[in-house]
């Protein structure tokens, strides 16, 4: 492309790629390489954060060590494919091991857990507690050997703690080693024993739930890392997977485009079903997402089922501001999502395609009436027009609903046993067909995002791997080739969008992972190429953003995002199968 995309500008906060993601899976923690932790909601993935450095630099609140100049990062690893993770600082000739996590299981405190090695030299923890987004000041009182935290947590520590000021301070002397624990709820004081007991349950419990996915195969370390995110943000209890477990962190940095993603949504269920079902194993994980939107997915202001929802599967809140200077100063700083009462049939598409595959491995109807409702619906719905896959302002005719559309209700109608029920939903196919093949082209011949509209959006290389056409069909290889003369930069790809200028986001990493996608089922080796420009913008630990900037890889949006390491696994499958290569279903 002829047009130069953003660059990196210096900043003092938190760097997106230095951080590691901690997880109960109920709630998560965000930590540096120099072992701060910069974002904490205690709890609930959604719930008001107590440490939020990552989004006001100034009083959002952190939790770090405060170690001698000169300290570097010396590498850092998840312990297993679990959410235990191990950094090593060098600090002086010496180096200090920090072990973070949140105790995983029924039985464990739920809180964060610190564990340091042998310290080279003298150092401080300080602990700077910001309640409710920062929305008011922490109170600290001593009780006993803790320190209580705004009268909800409770801070534990091997060395004596001290409130000076607005924070709770700990030194810890050369050659001790030490543990801290903050907890959402007042315990027995922990000791050394209790600690090291968490830690070991915690790695056994993450063992247990990991060995149900099996994959081997090439960009093998690839899955597992996006296995492992899709994991640590799956909620315990229902089993449903938030898009990421962040708030506005800027797709564009410095702009207003910073949204919650600390939900579930029905349009990501197609992808993590899919990866969760076919990354190895037996497929319970798929299936109980699946279950998850069933049992939530309740009818709402005329829709069969809101497009998103909260991980108890209630309803998101609108969108309020806070009063926090933003990631990078990109304000406005929000919670809640103003897009939760739009109609989009992509997400009914989705969930139907994630029964499709569920059925189709396991000989079941599970969950149908649920499935019926939603196809009904797209039986009579289709050709509405809707918010669109990127939730618009404003009702188009998105033509990847209509795509979606009709091939989720072809491919469902198969598992209907009622004939009649079977011949509408596949006459309501055919017609969606139809109005894409008379509406969906421009006059390159190629699929546009909107009906009557020029532009093409990456969605559209989805649609080979959906089945709706041949991926070397006159109308694909048009396509194809306007993304790559208008969307395209250093193998990496934008989305287009009807209601903002797209050109000011990053390359969108997920649709640059469908257009390997769609490269697998006509050169592999070009699907290599757009996978390893992917890949080169995630983290030493594998996590990836929503979006990059091409020439910097500079990391932009909420951090880690699901939908992505959900393509990711996709691509990876596709392309072992395609090549006959390692032992992907």
């Amino acid at each position: 492309m002829s047009q130069t995309r953003m660059s990196q500008t210096p900043h003092r906060f938190p760097h997106i790629h230095d951080l590691g993601l901690l997880s109960d899976r109920r709630s998560a923690a965000l930590v540096t390489s120099l072992g701060e932790v910069v974002w904490y909601c205690p709890g609930r993935f959604d719930a008001p954060s107590l440490l939020a450095r990552l989004l006001d630099d100034g009083r959002g609140g952190s939790w770090a060590i405060h170690l001698p100049p000169g300290a570097v990062k010396a590498g850092r690893r998840y312990l297993g494919d679990g959410g235990v993770l191990e950094s090593v600082i060098r600090v002086g000739a010496g180096e200090l091991t920090v072990t973070d996590f949140m105790p995983f299981g029924e039985d464990l405190p739920c809180g964060v857990c610190r564990i340091l090695s042998r310290a080279p030299q003298p150092y401080r923890l300080v602990l700077d507690a910001a309640p409710d987004y920062a929305r008011r000041a922490a109170g600290l009182r001593q009780d006993g050997a803790a320190v209580q935290i705004d009268g909800q947590h409770w801070l534990y520590v091997s060395h004596p703690p001290r409130i000076h000021g607005g924070s709770v301070v700990v030194e810890v002397p050369q050659g001790e080693t030490a543990w801290a624990f903050l907890s959402d709820e007042r315990l027995p004081a922990p000791d050394w024993e209790t600690v090291t007991r968490w830690r070991q349950h915690s790695l056994l419990n993450w063992q247990e739930l990991t060995s149900q996915a099996t994959y081997h195969g090439p960009y093998q370390d690839a899955v597992r890392a996006s296995l492992r995110a899709l994991r640590l943000l799956t909620d315990h209890a229902g089993n449903a997977t938030v898009a990421a477990p962040t708030t506005s962190l800027p797709e564009v940095p410095g702009g207003q485009k910073n949204w919650d993603y600390r939900y579930v949504w029905l349009r990501d269920a197609g992808m993590v079903v899919s990866a969760l079902t076919r990354a190895g194993g037996d497929g319970q994980e798929g299936r109980a997402f699946l279950e998850f939107i069933s049992r939530q997915a309740t009818p709402q202001s005329g829709l069969p089922a809101p497009p998103f929802m909260t991980v108890d599967g209630g309803q998101p809140p609108e969108e309020t501001e806070l009063d926090l200077a933003g990631h990078r100063q990109s304000r406005p700083v929000q919670i809640g999502n103003g897009a939760r009462g739009q109609l989009q049939l992509d997400a009914y598409g989705n969930v139907l395609l994630a029964a499709k595959l569920i059925y189709n491995r396991f000989g079941t109807r599970e969950h149908w009436g649920v499935v019926e409702r939603l196809a009904e619906f797209l039986c009579e719905h289709w050709q509405d027009d809707d918010y669109g896959i990127w939730e618009e302002r404003r009702k188009r005719p998105y033509v990847a609903g209509k795509v979606l559309a009709a091939v989720a209700l072809e491919y469902i109608a198969e598992h209907s046993q009622e004939p009649a029920q079977a011949a509408r939903w596949k006459q309501a196919s055919r017609a969606a067909r139809a109005w894409v093949e008379a509406n969906a082209l421009n006059a390159e011949g190629a699929y546009v995002y909107v009906a009557g509209e020029d532009g093409v959006d990456v969605t559209a290389a989805l649609y080979p791997v959906w089945g709706f056409c041949a991926p070397d069909s006159p109308e694909m290889l048009a396509t194809v080739a306007v993304l790559e003369r208008e969307s395209c930069q250093d193998h990496l790809y934008w989305r287009h969008l009807a209601d903002d200028d797209a050109g000011e986001e990053g390359a969108f990493l997920a649709g640059t992972l469908w257009v390997a996608q769609y490269w697998v089922m006509r050169d592999p080796a070009r699907a290599r190429v757009i996978l390893d420009a992917v890949l080169a913008c995630a983290s030493d630990l594998g996590l990836l953003p929503e979006m990059a900037d091409p020439r910097t890889r500079e990391p932009l949006g909420n951090y880690p995002q699901t939908f992505v390491h959900a393509a990711l696994i996709g691509v990876v499958v596709d392309l072992a199968e395609a090549e006959g290569a390692g032992d992907a279903p």
